[in-house]
């Protein structure tokens, strides 16, 4: 799957370092749900789990790539194929890579992906309120703001909200 500046790829086991060094990256705790660091052998044993079927381990993890350097991950979560739904998420690991449009790329090939090929009726995504160039990206997406949790992430002793979007498939029944 490709676009004009980016493509999106499978995990490859060259990708062991890349995803150990964004799992471990605090900066993406909040956003990923992770409260404690990732071992080398815990990544590899991911890899080794995100091979297998989405329908199977219900989430799929793809490497966003520009010029064969992977920038970033995209995943898609809680894949329900009975209800046609999957969440999404997404992060680029580096600050000058953000912003030039990378995310709303990948965004729009996941959903050709998870649409065209999964034939999914809605995609989804959980945002804190606090995020808003994440907010921004799913506003811009074509998500819709259906919700809003209240105090809802405990994120270093401090409660915040969290909204979701969700994008439906007006092309699927």
């Amino acid at each position: 799957m490709s676009k004009e500046k980016i493509f999106l790829r499978a995990l490859e086991p060259e990708d062991l370092d890349f995803v150990y060094r964004i799992e471990n990256n605090e900066e993406f705790w909040e956003v990923s749900g992770t409260q404690l660091p990732f071992s080398m052998y815990s990544i590899k044993l991911f890899m080794e789990n995100a091979l297998r079927d989405i329908y199977e381990v219900k989430q799929q993890r793809f490497v966003i790539a520009k010029n064969e350097r992977a920038i970033g991950l995209i995943d898609l979560f809680d894949f329900d194929p009975a209800n046609r739904r999957t969440g999404i998420g997404i992060m680029i690991e580096k600050r000058e890579d953000r912003g030039s449009g990378y995310g709303a790329q990948s965004i729009e090939l996941i959903k050709e992906y998870a649409f065209q090929k999964l034939n999914l009726h809605q995609i989804y995504a959980n945002v804190s309120t606090d995020n808003s160039a994440s907010i921004q990206l799913f506003e811009k997406s074509g998500f819709a703001f259906v919700g809003l949790k209240k105090e809802w992430n405990l994120v270093n002793g401090v409660y915040k909200d969290e909204v979701t979007y969700q994008l439906i498939n007006k092309n699927v029944h």
